[in-house]
């Protein structure tokens, strides 16, 4: 072989460690800062302010209207796992649990699967609904195996992490 062909193969060879290298310092720093999400969700318009609403029948125009939660829960507070003390406000829409970045709680828990459970008000009652995930959604100690009210107070299980309705 010649001295030409036996440096190129050297080079090819040293390139080839490099590459290497290079993709498990990678892999490593993904595996301890995690996978970077970027949230492209913008935050709705405010609606412009508009005339007062009729009053529903039966109702006096001047008489206040009752929140809808009337006393129920308030927020969507995470009690144990990776993101304990974390505090998600409730509304009049549905929360998406799980690992996907579309999620409305992205959980980082290799227990739950990408879109695992949905808590969602109907009614004067909130409900939990397993999405068909891997390991399932527990309310107390029962699983979910169709729509299932959720008290105030009481342990939802997704994975590792333990969530609660609060008032």
């Amino acid at each position: 072989m010649s001295e030409l062909t036996v440096t190129l193969l050297r080079l090819g060879y040293l390139a080839l460690i490099w590459l290497l290298v290079l993709s498990a310092i990678t892999v490593l720093r993904r595996d301890l800062y995690g996978t970077r999400i970027i949230d492209r969700r913008r935050p709705a318009p405010k609606p412009a302010p508009a005339a007062e609403a009729p009053a529903p029948v039966g109702e006096s125009p001047r008489a206040p209207r009752r929140s809808r939660s009337g006393g129920g829960p308030t927020r969507l507070v995470v009690t144990e796992g990776p993101l304990r003390g974390t505090t998600l406000p409730l509304g009049s829409s549905a929360v998406v649990i799980g690992r996907a970045p579309s999620c409305t709680l992205v959980l980082d828990d290799d227990y739950s699967s990408s879109r695992h459970a949905r808590i969602f008000p109907q009614g004067d009652q909130w409900f939990v609904e397993d999405l068909g995930s891997t390991n399932g959604t527990f309310v107390g100690e029962q699983k979910v195996e169709q729509p299932t009210p959720v008290p105030t107070g009481t342990a939802v299980r997704i994975g590792q992490s333990l969530l609660e309705l609060q008032r």
